[in-house]
């Protein structure tokens, strides 16, 4: 997702939150709209009903796709701000490869929102709502629902993009260790070097037969 660190990181991070500011954009439109202005009523009736043809699916499948991508639009944003505290290559990749596919699902989604609204829409009888009330709300929401299939589609293509930079550097790449464990994984150095182990080297040797021969420093005393 967000790679803060690389040479690549901007050429695909900045679009990736400019895209999904967009579409929490058409989601709040999409819901706004068909939530506030999708339900009329004809002057000779009391209940309300669905301005697309009378079909209650048609409003309620808008209502819950235009909350639930707002809210995957959030948990996006989210997942990039935590993005560079994941040092776990799988855990990395997992991320990025959720994105795709999340983001594809979306564009086809609001592909098959886009068809059933517009169809509905059309579809829709004169005589049910004669003073035309609603209408510019729902052919606002078909019209987001139409820009929201590129958007997602250009969001999984970035996706896809950080992934393929992830891949050519050392972000996913197996060699690839937290910098804080680099430290921990030193291999340990004596103090003494190799004088410490070699029996001929002397050191470790006259150290030890001073110590009892009292020539090493330490002088015996007479009581």
């Amino acid at each position: 997702m967000g790679e803060n660190e690389g040479g690549g990181s901007d050429i695909t991070f900045i679009p990736h939150v400019l895209l999904c500011s967009s579409l929490q954009l058409f989601s709040i439109v999409i819901f706004g709209c068909i939530a506030n202005e999708g339900y009329i009523n004809s002057p000779r009736e009391v209940e309300e009903y669905c301005i697309f043809n009378r079909n209650q699916n048609a409003c309620n499948y808008g209502v819950f796709m235009g909350s639930m991508a707002f809210l995957c639009c959030v948990a996006f944003l989210a997942l990039d701000v935590y993005f560079p505290q994941i040092t776990s290559v799988k855990d990395r990749k997992k991320a990025v490869l959720a994105d795709i596919g999340v983001s594809a699902f979306w564009s086809f989604m609001w592909f098959v929102g886009f068809c059933f609204l517009a169809n509905q829409w059309q579809m829709a009888k004169q005589e049910d709502n004669p003073l035309g009330e609603g209408g510019d709300a729902a052919r606002a929401a078909i019209t987001f629902s139409f820009f929201s299939i590129f958007t997602w589609a250009g969001q999984s293509f970035l996706a896809f993009q950080r992934y393929k930079l992830g891949a050519d550097s050392a972000l996913f790449s197996q060699d690839y260790t937290d910098p804080s464990q680099d430290a921990a994984g030193a291999p340990y150095t004596s103090f003494g070097g190799d004088d410490m182990e070699s029996p001929g080297g002397g050191g470790g040797q006259a150290n030890s037969d001073g110590a009892f021969d009292g020539t090493g420093g330490y002088q015996r005393q007479d009581y």
